[in-house]
């Protein structure tokens, strides 16, 4: 019988190396050892690393620094006052760091390294740097290995009059252990500040040690709060962990005119794939291909549309649409349809009363900064915009749900604030629960005609009680309830996407991904009117072609949003609801009559079915296509329908308005993200000047932004 293998995380490994194993289970392991040479391998190099770190802490010099003089016992006064060194003989943890060192190394063995030549500061404290200078050199070294153990090469002398000193090194940058690389960023080496490259983070060496990785946020600097790390080739940053999951996407497809002539789909107003696009190419990584939205990027930016207005003493309808057709830039023989819907604009004052109910996870999987911290800190800024008649409860659960905070009102908003401040993370994660005490709340201070949501801030790690299918069926059950449904994720490294996206559309809700507190202000703050004010529910569309104009069309994105046909008059089918002041926008790319049609997949010709050549085509209207879009009022259940047709005029991409340019330029980008097989002729370089062309005035600079992105795109691995 075969002797199994020895797993890479098996504690054993460690117990052996460190000659912390009883003589008895040592014999076992060594024969058990000698069918397993990658076990063998990784016991040399938790050997070689504990040695390594033992030579280093044997030399570890003392420095005596005078100080104010102290009377000794006897009266005499010492003028000299030892400096308490970390406590190296925590043998333990440094055991685990040798390991987690061993077990990284025996992971990655066969993969290609990021080796990038950067400097890592050592800012020494004070009270070192009047010691020796030599000495205080020495001191280095042990706080550069113990992140990264490889040879450093010192400067000869300190560079005045900064308190700090600089380590290169050819190696990869320390924090592929665990963090992640940037410029905001102090590590914490116990009585060493090692200054990083990375972004709102921070990483200490007892972490390390336990193998885990500790963050806190560091101030934000600068004028713009859009600032963003620009990561180039000269800076190894490590790989987001990859416990994630997202829903499999595929790319839709041509679709003939003759036999497809309608295509209908649901409105979609979330932008949570742009926000972790973002934070994907921030860390110097392409996101995962079923990461990447179209529509969702295409949304996640405001623009200029026009709002309804009421004509003839009537009410205006929630939305207009507008539309617009030019060439396609990365295909210029077709055409690109843009479908731009705009929602009624509602002011501050004329919002109704709001019944809120914050559902917090406060599961041991928010246990870091960028997870419950991030969400206190996001529901802060909420909190402080709302108004003297807004109440707010807040529901957490973890292993089960409870209420942390009674519907309050908003004139309390010390005692929301605390509340909040309050909330800690630890256990598993009961969703199922949660939801369902929020839901109950939300119900029992049902505000008629105001605002009635749940605010679900979550990394969706959902893993006790009701989770896949059924969490989404008690979702969909509750949104019969009248109660809307806000979905903010949070985190990463095991950010459940797909199941928050699943939620966000079963819940008559939104879905946003927060990765700072920048994004948490724009939807919380700056738009908070289409995140809690919905305006229009279960919004479709339906587009007709015109068989005499067009031969072809395929939507960008919606993939997950597509709807049969007939699905469109039936109104007891779901679909995505439009917040206050929201725009909506779709691209479909068109194969014009007479050009080369793509592949379709298309079937034979019908045999009892009119043709192309009926009287329809050669009646032809000269319209390309007609726009339907369908929807019930927030508290309505019958449909309503607006009508848009739309004609071609022939214009170029070069011609066509700078929203339209902008709009083809994030799904061109989006494309590309995906390696899409409809990409046409599009690059980031050309994607990133069409986005250019398409700045404007660019409120809130998100567009820039964007052209950001494309930049470290292309430097991205």
């Amino acid at each position: 019988m075969e002797t199994p293998k020895i797993l890479p995380d098996d504690p054993r490994l460690t117990a052996y190396a460190l000659g912390e194993m009883a003589p008895a289970e040592c014999v076992e392991f060594e024969q058990a050892l000698q069918g397993d040479p990658a076990a063998q391998k990784a016991v040399e190099e938790i050997r070689a690393a504990g040695a390594l770190l033992t030579d280093v802490l044997e030399h570890e010099p003392e420095i005596f620094v005078p100080v104010e003089p102290v009377k000794k016992p006897n009266g005499a006064r010492d003028p000299y006052a030892k400096i308490v060194r970390f406590p190296y003989w925590m043998v333990s943890s440094l055991a685990a760091a040798c390991f987690a060192l061993a077990f990284i190394y025996w992971q990655r063995n066969q993969l290609p390294e990021p080796v990038a030549k950067r400097y890592v500061e050592v800012s020494l404290p004070p009270v070192a740097v009047a010691a020796d200078e030599a000495k205080a050199k020495r001191e280095i070294a042990p706080a550069v290995i113990a992140i990264d153990p490889t040879p450093v090469d010192i400067p000869a002398a300190m560079p005045p009059p900064a308190q700090s000193l600089r380590a290169q090194s050819s190696a990869p940058a320390p924090m592929a252990i665990g963090g992640i690389a940037g410029k905001d960023e102090v590590v914490k080496l116990d009585s060493f500040a090692v200054g990083g490259s990375a972004r709102d983070a921070g990483v200490s060496a007892k972490a390390i040690a336990h193998g885990r990785t500790e963050r806190r946020a560091a101030p934000e600097t600068g004028a713009s709060r859009l600032k963003k790390v620009q990561v180039s080739q000269n800076m190894a940053v490590a790989a987001p962990a990859q416990n994630e999951s997202y829903a499999l996407r595929q790319d839709n497809a041509f679709q003939t005119v003759e036999q497809n002539p309608l295509s209908t789909f649901s409105a979609d107003v979330d932008t949570a794939s742009y926000a972790n696009v973002r934070r994907y190419l921030q860390q110097g990584h392409r996101p995962p291909v079923d990461a990447v939205r179209v529509e969702e990027l295409v949304n996640y930016f405001p623009y200029a549309y026009a709002g309804p207005q009421a004509s003839g003493g009537a009410a205006a309808a929630p939305f207009t649409a507008h539309l617009e057709v030019a060439s396609a830039p990365w295909a210029p023989a077709n055409r690109l349809v843009r479908i731009g819907l705009k929602g009624r604009e509602l002011s501050e004052a004329a919002r109704p009363p709001a019944n809120l109910v914050f559902l917090l996870d406060v599961s041991g999987s928010m246990d870091e900064p960028n997870k419950l911290p991030l969400v206190k800190q996001s529901l802060r800024l909420l909190v402080e915009k709302l108004r003297p008649e807004d109440h707010v409860a807040i529901a957490v659960y973890a292993g089960d749900s409870r209420l942390a905070l009674p519907s309050t009102s908003a004139t309390r908003k010390a005692d929301i604030l605390d509340a909040i401040d309050r909330l800690e993370a630890s256990g598993s994660t009961n969703g199922a629960m949660g939801i369902q005490l929020a839901y109950d709340i939300a119900k029992a201070n049902f505000v008629t005609g105001g605002v009635n949501r749940v605010i679900l801030a979550t990394d969706g790690d959902f893993n006790l009680g009701a989770t896949g299918g059924d969490l989404t069926r008690l979702v969909a059950e509750k949104a019969k309830s009248g109660v809307f449904l806000t979905v903010l994720g949070f985190g990463m490294g095991n950010l459940k996407d797909s199941t928050l996206e699943e939620l966000a559309d079963k819940g008559n809700g939104n879905y946003a991904y927060i990765d700072s507190l920048a994004e948490a202000k724009k939807t919380l703050v700056e738009q908070a009117g289409g995140t809690l004010v919905t305006i229009a529910k279960d919004v479709k569309f339906q587009v007709e072609f015109n068989p005499a104009v067009v031969a072809a069309y395929r939507l960008l994105g919606y993939e997950n949003r597509l709807l049969a046909k007939e699905d469109f008059n039936n109104d007891r089918v779901d679909a995505g609801e439009v917040g206050a002041g929201h725009t909506v926008t779709a691209l479909y790319e068109v194969v014009p009559v007479g050009a080369p049609l793509p592949a379709t997949g298309s079937v034979d010709a019908l045999k009892y079915q009119r043709t192309a050549d009926s009287g329809r085509k050669t009646a032809a209207s000269g319209e390309m296509l007609t726009v339907k879009i369908r929807y019930k009022e927030p508290a309505g259940d019958a449909g309503r329908m607006l009508e848009f047709p739309l004609r071609d005029t022939g214009a170029v991409f070069a011609n066509a308005t700078q929203d339209f340019k902008f709009a083809a330029a994030v799904a061109a980008f989006g494309m590309v993200l995906r390696d899409s097989p409809y990409k046409g002729s599009a690059t980031l370089p050309e994607i990133e000047e069409w986005a250019k062309d398409g700045t404007g005035s660019d409120a809130g600079g998100y567009r820039r932004e964007f052209t950001e992105l494309v930049e470290l795109a292309q430097a991205a691995q």
